[in-house]
């Protein structure tokens, strides 16, 4: 079975990468108000993914103003599927196992 990735286990950061494989490229301030954070906190919660190699940060200007953009790499994609995937399994397991117990253990 496949291991859950202890990174995306906080909620937070599971939103975060779970936004950005539907993207390519966000822009900050679009992945802030998605995952209803603050700047800071979001800040926070990329520095770490991007230092484990699950994020990319581009900095640049839109005219004269600053932006940030983010793109969820290729080992963040792969992490996320598995964690995904470990997730389904835990879940299809608890399915099975609860089919398996017999009838008079069951809560209404």
């Amino acid at each position: 079975m496949a291991e859950l990735d202890q990174l995306l286990l906080d909620p937070t950061r599971l939103a975060i990468v779970s936004l950005l494989a539907a993207a390519e490229w966000a822009e900050f301030g679009f992945v802030r108000d998605s995952v209803n954070l603050s700047d800071s906190a979001l800040s926070k919660q990329v520095t770490t993914l991007s230092k484990n190699d699950y994020v990319e940060v581009r900095k640049g200007y839109v005219g004269k103003r600053p932006r940030t953009w983010l793109n969820l790499t290729g080992t963040g994609r792969e992490n996320l599927a598995r964690h995904i995937s470990a997730l389904q399994a835990i879940a299809e397991k608890a399915r099975s196992d609860g089919a398996r117990q017999p009838r008079e253990g069951r809560v209404r």
